[in-house]
C-alpha cells in the first residue's frame, strides 16, 4: 500500500492544487430541490436529512473530483442525525474514493490505548467481523487529538503504517480561544510548540518517499506567526490548514504553513465553497457549478503564493 503522505503529495502535484474542501453540510442550506426530493421519499425524518446530505455531497464531489485532491467531511454534521447521518458519512467517503478523491475524516478522535485502537480500526483499518477482518468506515486519514500522549497515538500510527493511511494531530487550531490552552507558555516555549515536538517525534520513523510523514498536523491559518515557528519544528509533517475563507484567513496567512517550494500543506475551505451558490445569489440548482467556480478561485489564489 502506497504511503499516505506520498499519495496526498502526489495528488496535490497532479492537480496543482493544495486545497481540501470541507463537506460540512447544514440541512437548512442544502438547496430546496434536494430537500424536497428527500422529504418526498422519507417524510420529515432523520432518514430524509441523511438522504439530502448524500445527494448534496454527491453533486459536490461530481463537480470537484478533478479540481481538489481531497475532501474533509466533519463528522458532527452527520452524527447529529443519528445512525442515518452516519450512513451518509460512510456513503460520502465511498463515493469520493470511487472518484479518486482522498478523504480526511474530521472526527478528532482519541482515548486511552485500547479505545484509541478501536477508533483507529473503525475509521482507518479493519475490525473483527465474526472472525474476519473487514474495513467499515475506511477513510484515508483522520484528525486526532494529542492530549492523551503517545499511547493514544501509537494505535493509529500502527494501523496507518499497515493500511497506507494517515493522521493529522491537532497542534494549533483556528478558533479564537485556542490561546487559552495552545498558546500558554511552558518555560521558554508555548504549549502548541511542545505538542509540535511530540508530533515530529511520533512521525519521525514514518516518512515516505516524498519526505513527509504519515503523521501530519492541524495548524490553523489564523495564527500565521505561530505557524512559521511550527513549520520549523515539524519539517516532515503535512499541515492540514483550517481557517481559510469564512474563518478569516487568506492566502498570505497560510503561506507560513508551506515549505519554500510550495509543498507540505493542504488548505481547507468549507462553507465558502459548498455554499458558494448562496453567497453569489445563485439558484439552488446551480450549487455544484458555483462550488466548482469557488474551488477554482481558491486554487488560483493559493497558486499565486509560489
Amino acid at each position: 500500500m502506497l504511503h499516505f503522505a506520498d499519495r496526498l503529495t502526489n495528488r496535490i502535484a497532479t492537480l496543482s492544487n493544495p486545497s481540501v474542501v470541507g463537506l460540512d453540510p447544514r440541512l437548512a442550506q442544502i438547496p430546496e430541490f434536494i430537500q424536497d426530493q428527500a422529504v418526498e421519499m422519507y417524510g420529515e425524518t432523520p432518514e430524509a436529512a441523511a438522504e439530502a446530505i448524500i445527494q448534496f455531497n454527491k453533486g459536490l464531489i461530481d463537480a470537484l473530483y478533478d479540481v481538489v485532491p481531497a475532501i474533509k467531511p466533519q463528522i458532527a454534521f452527520y452524527e447529529c442525525y443519528g445512525h442515518h447521518g452516519f450512513r451518509a458519512y460512510e456513503e460520502t467517503i465511498r463515493y469520493a474514493q470511487e472518484k479518486g478523491i482522498l478523504v480526511i475524516g474530521d472526527a478528532k478522535r482519541n482515548d486511552i490505548g485500547s479505545t484509541a485502537e478501536a477508533y483507529a480500526k473503525g475509521h482507518l483499518g479493519r475490525v473483527d467481523l465474526f472472525g474476519e477482518a473487514s474495513s467499515t468506515i475506511n477513510a484515508d486519514a483522520l484528525t486526532v487529538t494529542p492530549y492523551l500522549g503517545g499511547d493514544g497515538i501509537k494505535p493509529f500510527t500502527e494501523i496507518c503504517e499497515v493500511e497506507g493511511k494517515g493522521i493529522f494531530v491537532l497542534v494549533r487550531t483556528s478558533n479564537p480561544s485556542a490561546d487559552e490552552i495552545q498558546g500558554q507558555a511552558l518555560g521558554d516555549h508555548l504549549m502548541d510548540e511542545h505538542v509540535a515536538s511530540l508530533v515530529e517525534g511520533w512521525g519521525r520513523e514514518l516518512i515516505g518517499q516524498t519526505g513527509f510523514s504519515l503523521v501530519g498536523a492541524v495548524v490553523g491559518a489564523t495564527y500565521p506567526e505561530e505557524a512559521r515557528a511550527l513549520r520549523n519544528l515539524m519539517p516532515h509533517q503535512i499541515f492540514l490548514v483550517p481557517g481559510y475563507g469564512a474563518q478569516g484567513g487568506g492566502a498570505e496567512d497560510v503561506k507560513p504553513c508551506f515549505h519554500e517550494n510550495g509543498t507540505g500543506a493542504i488548505v481547507n475551505s468549507s462553507r465558502g465553497i459548498i455554499f458558494a451558490y448562496q453567497k453569489n445569489g445563485q439558484p439552488g440548482e446551480a450549487y455544484a457549478e458555483a462550488a466548482r467556480e469557488a474551488a477554482l478561485a481558491m486554487k488560483n489564489d493559493l497558486g499565486q503564493l509560489f
